[in-house]
């Protein structure tokens, strides 16, 4: 299949994963085109089924803002065009969604017919999406889109409930990279960080509100009033000023660790012993799935889609959001030495049952559907 792949091309949850998919499509032997306003994170280029193409876009003094989705919608019209593409495989509602309606009528007026395949990943449609400014184009992008997927049970069901959807959305989760994310001999860097053997409790996220930072760090107050650890805070956003000073406060400055942005998570979680992920709201959560497959247990709320990756009582524990008692019991549990070694194996095992080899031909299979039943429509 020749497949365009739309999605912002940062470090965010809906980027990566779309990169890695694209990634992973082209070593199966898909011809694979990324379209987006500049190089994904991710995306290196070492197979020859990878293409990449850059959406300029000038601002003329008439606009007061670049007009992005115009110019998305015009490269996809020319990549589909050159390249004769099979798909469109939009990451992200907002505005790829509905770049990508506009590209398909104006292909139709040339006699060129492709079907579009949306993603929702979560903000698009849990924060963004419900905005009065939007949801109407959301609503109308994500009804004629040939196949619609989200990334848990939790954000279809959310999906149905907030918008007027008359698509079947179907359910492909996340997936990780098992070969990249995986637990490493990082010793020198243990003994760095623990010189006595503390344990090592990892937080990471893009420091917004609504992963609760300050519940990261009360946590952490508390398992420390009862064992010697450290934390490591990995990432860099709106909270993260507010964080370390709270940290200074309450006297714990020398035992967290602000790193800002990594591009190897996977060396810091190899020697973790567990993750923190106390989200107001969390469509999938990615980052736990990375911890696991580091085989790093995890505390986090039961909100949104994470119960339907993180176990309670088996890789980790659920609480209610800002139940900070409770996180801390829980994370105490998992830290005690005859608990922690079970914990990591089954956060392990896991987060196998999500590697991209299981993942990917849910995606091929999917794509084959839409092409040949958009086939049927377009012939009718």
């Amino acid at each position: 299949m020749k497949i365009g792949i739309v999605c912002y091309p940062t470090f965010g949850g809906s980027g990566v994963v779309a990169t890695e998919l694209g990634k992973a499509l082209a070593q199966e032997g898909h011809q694979v085109h990324f379209i987006t306003y500049s190089q994904p994170q991710r995306l290196e280029f070492l197979n020859e089924n990878l293409f990449y193409h850059e959406v300029n876009f000038r601002n003329y003094p008439l606009f007061e803002y670049p007009p992005y989705e115009l110019a998305l919608a015009s490269k996809m019209v020319s990549v589909v065009k050159n390249e004769q593409l099979d798909l469109l495989h939009v990451h992200y509602a907002i505005p790829h969604a509905s770049a990508a309606y506009m590209a398909k009528q104006i292909l139709k007026t040339e006699g060129i017919y492709i079907p579009v395949v949306t993603t929702l990943h979560g903000t698009d449609i849990t924060l963004v999406g419900k905005d009065a400014s939007y949801e109407p184009v959301v609503t109308f992008s994500i009804n004629e889109s040939e196949g619609v997927t989200a990334v848990s049970e939790d954000l279809r069901k959310e999906t149905y409930e907030y918008f007027d959807i008359r698509n079947e959305i179907e359910v492909i989760p996340n997936f990780i990279d098992l070969q990249k994310f995986k637990k490493q001999k990082k010793d020198h860097f243990r003994k760095a960080i623990c010189p006595n053997n503390e344990a090592l409790i990892v937080h990471t996220s893009n420091f917004r509100k609504v992963k609760r930072i300050p519940d990261v760090i009360k946590v952490f107050h508390n398992v420390l009033q009862v064992i010697p650890a450290k934390l490591l805070m990995i990432g860099d956003g709106p909270e993260r000023d507010e964080a370390e000073k709270m940290a200074k406060d309450l006297g714990m400055h020398d035992a967290v660790r602000f790193l800002g942005k990594l591009e190897a998570v996977e060396e810091v979680l190899s020697v973790a012993d567990l993750f923190l992920m106390p989200s107001e709201k969390e469509s999938f959560g990615l980052a736990a799935l990375e911890a696991m497959a580091c085989e790093v247990p995890v505390i986090s709320s039961n909100a949104g889609g994470i119960p339907e990756l993180n176990l309670h009582g088996i890789t980790g524990f659920l609480s209610n959001v800002g139940d900070i008692e409770d996180m801390t019991k829980n994370a105490l549990t998992i830290l005690d030495k005859d608990n922690l070694p079970n914990f990591k194996a089954n956060a392990l095992k896991r987060a196998q049952e999500f590697d991209i080899s299981k993942i990917l031909p849910l995606y091929e299979n999917y794509y084959q559907q839409i092409i040949e039943k958009h086939k049927l429509k377009v012939h009718r």
